[in-house]
């Protein structure tokens, strides 16, 4: 019986409720209607709003072109020395080089002589055997022929000093049998005279050097005693090495 009285109560509410939502649906409102035909003045913008949050990156986009080079910059300072490196691998032997100037000879070669006269007025026309020995320690010079005889092919310097005494003298000087130098001297009596004489000769080997009277008659005034020599001497200056 409670049952019946709830439902038909909460029926008659429902019912009532639709009464007035209807009755409300049909009341115009006059100002909805004045809006219909009359538009009204546009409102002030609104305030800016928050910034939004940071959207995802988006994809790379394609590669720019190549831009013109920048101006050179300020030479920067010296580094610091670096170590020293690796040793490298040893490189192929060079080009042989050209054939450089012949040098002089270590070995140093000598020949010389110096020696006196012993006899007097040695005879003409043949080699003066000069015996007195100052020097022959090479033994170039024979004291037994008078003659030099060349071991060492080169330039020599040859001279000779000789007294004059008694009478005039003629000598020569002779290289391979021809006379190379020529000396006179005329004697003067009751005085005792000197006739000397140089000269630079190329010697090859083999090659023999002499003094000589020559001519006839009286031209054989060379003289040598205890206080008065007659001399002849020579030395090698410098050798011919190719020749050796």
């Amino acid at each position: 019986m409670r049952g019946s009285v709830g439902f038909l109560l909460c029926s008659l509410l429902l019912a009532l409720s639709g009464t007035e939502m209807a009755d409300q649906a049909d009341q115009s409102d006059p100002k909805m209607s004045c809006a219909n035909w009359m538009g009204g003045a546009p409102g002030h913008p609104g305030h800016n709003g928050l910034p939004g949050r940071d959207g995802k990156d988006g994809k790379d986009g394609q590669k720019g072109d190549k831009g013109e080079p920048g101006l050179q910059g300020v030479k920067g300072d010296t580094g610091e020395k670096g170590a020293t490196g690796a040793e490298g691998p040893r490189g192929f032997p060079g080009h042989m080089g050209m054939k450089g100037q012949k040098g002089e000879s270590s070995y140093v070669y000598r020949s010389a002589f110096s020696v006196g006269l012993t006899e007097r007025a040695p005879h003409p026309n043949v080699p003066i055997r000069f015996t007195k020995i100052f020097y022959n320690e090479q033994n170039h010079y024979d004291s037994s022929t008078g003659k030099f005889l060349c071991s060492i092919p080169g330039t020599y310097f040859f001279a000779y000093h000789l007294t004059v005494y008694m009478t005039d003298v003629k000598v020569s000087l002779y290289k391979k049998d021809k006379a190379v130098i020529f000396t006179y001297d005329q004697f003067q009596e009751n005085n005792v005279d000197q006739a000397s004489g140089s000269v630079l000769l190329h010697l090859s080997l083999g090659d023999e050097v002499w003094l000589q009277v020559y001519g006839e008659g009286n031209n054989n005034g060379v003289y040598a005693d205890n206080i008065n020599d007659s001399t002849f001497m020579g030395f090698l200056l410098y050798p011919d090495t190719d020749d050796r």
